[in-house]
């Protein structure tokens, strides 16, 4: 069944210019940081994901890893107030530091999952001297393009939820704002970053996938395109320079 599944920067040593706070700093221990530090996990009150800094101050992920939960579990069409939202940092099960998230940034649809299943995370804080990865937005993917997801899931005869490279392959189907591929993929690598292989650049985000317990099963899964929805990272990077979320129109999908 289909279900849900909630260019590299290397790591250098944090300082302050002039225009610098404390605030600016991560104040962890960089020492610990890898160039694959850019992978994150998306806690999202008892909601685990992946997601990936495409910038010191802003990580991408999934939009249904954020949805407001009903009572038996559903999700609902509200996205999480961003207090309750954190970011961890590390590869291992168990972080080496982590962030708080100051505003979510997502469309009008996706909550459950399908179109418009993608979302910006602006965080409280900039992570200097964390590894970031370029989101491809200038270009499409291409079809027959070898891609590898990366996420922090975990599925029942396998893996220890730290962070891991999936097994990919080439993008099978591509449509105007998802692709599909043939991966491996395990409970909680929504929102992982799906990595063109050829430029390291990222071009999708893990949505959905036909899953099972064992994590080396390859199957069916669906990647949001993130070229189809530039507005999110414009209206992303208003915010970082200071515009108000509530001054920024919708996002629709239509």
């Amino acid at each position: 069944m289909l279900l849900p599944r909630a260019h590299t920067k290397a790591p250098q040593a944090a300082s302050r210019d002039a225009a610098g706070t404390e605030d600016d700093l991560i104040g962890l221990p960089l020492a610990l940081a890898t160039d694959e530090d850019y992978v994150v996990r998306v806690v999202a009150g008892s909601v685990t994901c992946s997601g990936s800094l495409i910038d010191e101050d802003r990580v991408l992920t999934a939009h249904h890893c954020l949805s407001q939960r009903g009572k038996s579990g559903n999700m609902l069409e509200l996205d999480v107030g961003p207090e309750s939202v954190r970011v961890e940092l590390g590869g291992d099960p168990f972080a080496w530091g982590e962030v708080g998230v100051r505003a979510v940034i997502a469309p009008t649809c996706g909550y459950a999952g399908g179109e418009g299943d993608i979302a910006i995370l602006v965080l409280e804080r900039r992570l200097i001297g964390v590894a970031t990865r370029k989101a491809m937005l200038d270009e499409a993917p291409l079809l027959g393009s070898p891609i590898t997801p990366i996420g922090f899931g975990r599925c029942f005869f396998g893996g220890s939820g730290g962070r891991t490279v999936r097994s990919g392959g080439p993008i099978e189907n591509l449509w105007r704002r998802d692709f599909r591929v043939e991966a491996s993929i395990c409970p909680g690598d929504s929102g992982g970053p799906a990595v063109d292989i050829g430029s390291g650049n990222i071009v999708g985000v893990i949505s959905e996938a036909v899953m099972d317990a064992d994590p080396k099963t390859r199957a069916e899964a669906e990647f949001t395109r993130i070229d189809a929805w530039r507005p999110l990272f414009t209206q992303a990077q208003a915010v970082v320079d200071g515009m108000s979320q509530a001054e920024l129109p919708p996002v629709e999908c239509h």
